[in-house]
């Protein structure tokens, strides 16, 4: 598919998630072929951009293109500025976040909170894609709660702004994160616009991304919380979708360089003491994803006070990962 100018290679993204997809993280993902790689939510109040935080999530150093950048924001013409602003630091897709169900986002207005005033969502759309002069597009939930799923509605505002595509998480903002995702709302919005739709919520394995195409007719699939501690599912959904099979499972000894690389991108991207913190996130959803015995490693991993530390024995626990499988053939 095409967004704006830009072929997408594939249908299948990765969700902007606060506290994960920062730089390496997404450099990472799109190694394992995930079509886009949005940003860290970014505020539009440009006086908080100051922060070591706030740099970082603007920093797009070495990322593969096209660049996304996502922005949360209730002011329309203090989101046009921040996305023009980002445009000039590097951003080629701008994001709109009106999905975002976290009570401090929402509580100003922001998020997915937007979705309780539709004149107010289309004035946003419409002053940032006339300000940013890159394709915008723009994340959603199916409505504030379930006696008021507006996701159609949204849509067709967001199609007539002129937005690019659309992702649309199957929850409403009253779901948070709870019971299991609705994709009947999707497959109403797909059938009401001719803009590109992401389908999000629960994509949790290759067969799923496949089932939740076929059955809302959505151009591609956004994935959230099962990249956490297996970023490979990229590689994995796309094999299925277009060789019919999901891809061999990786060896041992390639996940275990997969991890020690990220470990390092994490330390040279963070420094010392921001970097252990950050590396134990991830270092805790690896070991529940691949080793027999998680808690136990973990508590060793989250104890480390330093880099050197941390990765001296994480190596320490692949490497005898990896060997038990050679024993064991």
């Amino acid at each position: 598919m095409k967004i704006g100018p830009y072929d997408i290679a594939s249908p299948v993204v990765l969700a902007p998630m606060a506290g994960v997809t920062d730089r390496p993280f997404r450099v990472l993902c799109r190694n394992f072929g995930a079509g886009l790689a949005a940003s860290e939510m970014i505020t539009s109040d440009m006086r908080l951009w100051h922060t070591p935080k706030s740099r970082r999530r603007m920093d797009h150093s070495g990322e593969p293109h096209p660049r996304v950048v996502q922005l949360a924001g209730a002011d329309p013409a203090a989101l046009a500025q921040a996305a023009r602003a980002n445009v000039d630091l590097g951003a080629q897709i701008i994001d709109l976040n009106m999905g975002c169900p976290a009570k401090k986002v929402c509580g100003r207005l922001c998020g997915s909170a937007l979705l309780t005033d539709e004149p107010l969502v289309g004035r946003v759309l419409d002053a940032v894609v006339a300000a940013a002069g890159v394709p915008v597009t723009l994340k959603i939930r199916t409505g504030w709660d379930r006696e008021h799923r507006n996701g159609v509605a949204i849509a067709r505002l967001a199609e007539r702004a002129g937005i690019a595509a659309l992702a649309v998480h199957g929850r409403t903002r009253a779901d948070f994160y709870d019971g299991e995702a609705e994709y009947h709302t999707i497959r109403d919005i797909k059938s009401q616009v001719s803009i590109p739709v992401f389908a999000n919520g629960d994509i949790d394995s290759v067969h799923k991304a496949r089932e939740v195409l076929d059955f809302t007719g959505a151009n591609g699939v956004m994935i959230g919380r099962a990249s956490h501690g297996a970023p490979w599912i990229f590689r994995d959904v796309n094999a299925l979708l277009t060789q019919g099979n999901p891809a061999p499972p990786l060896l041992r000894h390639e996940v275990r360089d997969i991890i020690v690389a990220h470990l390092d991108s994490l330390y040279v991207f963070y420094g010392e003491e921001t970097g252990v913190r950050i590396a134990r996130k991830h270092l805790g959803w690896y070991c529940e994803q691949l080793l027999s015995a998680p808690a136990q490693v973990r508590r060793e991993l989250m104890a480390a006070t330093d880099t050197a530390a941390q990765f001296a024995r994480a190596v320490w626990h692949l490497d005898a990962w990896v060997s038990e499988a050679a024993l064991a053939a």
